[in-house]
């Protein structure tokens, strides 16, 4: 059991069974990296069977090409830019900034579960601030393993100085490889509460750098010639290898059909720094192109929802909140903007309209839109249009071919952003801007 729970949220499960909630996000994943999606070189059985057991979204999308606001934006429903969230966290020591976090305005997908009386965990990466009144405990979560910055070691994580493993707020000296750590503590929770009806977050650091893998798989793909690749091979297949032991754990208790899955990863691969592969889509991590913002994205509910469905509208992770909360029947808070939409009418076919007309993203000064199958992008200084349905790839910029369409995009994303506020801190400097501006 974890020390210090933060509440009771301990309602045994009704008559109705209300779904269990399990949340998992791998970290810098390549869109092409697991076997639904087209990997060739690594298998994943087990991120595959719930794509196969359920729904896989082609056009999935999370809200930043980065991970802490991607976090910000799934964990909140809402557009990150809404309050200021638009920059990864800084490293520790600066980290600890009382200012650099995710808003305590901010209601929490735990927040809004929890009042519904689900018991509430959170394992592995946070990366949602570091100071005290940011830790889990505080957003929502009764449970928590799993450290607060965005990186760790994954062999003998020890207990560091700034960035340590916690069990609640206590630092352990854990000496497992982190990713089966993780997914340890996650098929240990579900156990705990199998009586009851929970919300589990389970945010692998996998396959972010230090490329470590575990070494049981350290001769397994001498097939791949790319060093880096090999590496995050074993790292991948260990992940995926612990979402087995979680979904067979729900298996063994007879609660898989009442347990809704989301799997997503929180941005495109940085297929330099890690070996991972975006496949069709252009570009990398950080960037508003495909390969920075579209990716693996599936979601399984085998009592509710029809498997080996292929979605192909538009999807985004802020749609995680409002669905998760529609199928637990639990109340969104009303005082605020919600941008995430319910996708269960559109899921379970009660609806054939696409789930948004617009999405929308920002970082610093480069920007994307997608309405229908177009997308505006802006990077370092250059607009371009994009035609989706023919050329997944964006290389052919249809700016010039097509005025009124990226002029009506333009209008429709400056229309958008006069509604965001400004970065609560910069990218360069982790230090609070005295300048906010616009409403939440």
């Amino acid at each position: 059991m974890f020390p210090g729970r933060a509440g009771t949220g301990q309602t045994k499960r009704s008559a109705k069974k209300r779904p269990n909630i399990i949340v998992i996000v791998s970290d810098d994943m390549g869109y092409a990296d697991i076997g639904c999606q087209g990997c060739k070189d690594i298998a994943t059985p087990n991120i595959d069977s719930v794509a196969q057991k359920g729904v896989r979204f082609t056009n999935g999308y999370v809200s930043c090409p980065v991970c802490s606001p991607t976090r910000a934006g799934l964990a909140t429903g809402r557009y990150q830019q809404r309050f200021g969230h638009e920059y990864n966290t800084g490293p520790p020591p600066s980290g600890l900034d009382e200012h650099v976090g995710l808003p305590l305005t901010e209601v929490t997908i735990a927040d809004v579960l929890k009042s519904a009386g689900y018991v509430t965990g959170a394992v592995g990466k946070w990366h949602l601030g570091m100071a005290p009144h940011f830790h889990p405990f505080k957003r929502g979560y009764d449970e928590f393993f799993g450290f607060l910055h965005g990186g760790h070691s994954y062999i003998d994580p020890g207990l560091g100085t700034f960035n340590p493993i916690l069990r609640g707020t206590e630092p352990v000296d854990e000496k497992e490889y982190l990713t089966d750590a993780f997914s340890r503590e996650a098929v240990a929770f579900v156990e705990r509460h199998k009586s009851e009806t929970f919300l589990l977050y389970l945010a692998y650091n996998a396959v972010h750098t230090p490329l470590q893998g575990p070494e049981r798989y350290k001769d397994s793909f001498k097939d791949i010639t790319n060093a880096k690749r090999r590496v995050y091979a074993g790292m991948l297949r260990a992940m995926d290898e612990g979402i087995g032991a979680l979904l067979a754990k729900l298996t063994e208790l007879g609660i898989e059909d009442d347990t809704l899955v989301v799997f997503i990863n929180d941005n495109g691969g940085p297929t330099p720094a890690n070996g991972s592969d975006n496949g069709p889509l252009r570009a990398t991590k950080g960037t508003m192109y495909e390969g920075g913002i579209r990716v693996p994205f599936m979601v399984q509910w085998p009592g509710r929802l029809k498997a080996g469905q292929v979605y192909e509208h538009p999807v985004i992770a802020l749609d995680i909140l409002p669905t998760v909360a529609a199928a637990a029947g639990a109340d969104l808070p009303k005082d605020r903007k919600i941008d995430g939409v319910n996708l269960l009418p559109y899921l379970m076919g009660k609806s054939k309209q696409p789930p948004h007309e617009m999405l929308f993203w920002r970082r610093g000064q480069n920007y994307a839109a997608r309405k229908g199958n177009f997308k505006l992008v802006k990077m370092d200084g250059e607009t371009e249009l994009y035609d989706l349905a023919s050329d997944i790839g964006e290389s052919r910029d249809l700016s010039s071919q097509r005025p009124e369409v990226l002029e009506q995009m333009q209008k429709a994303y400056e229309k958008w952003n006069s509604q965001m506020i400004e970065p609560v801190w910069t990218r360069q400097r982790r230090e609070r801007k005295t300048t906010r501006t616009k409403k939440t």
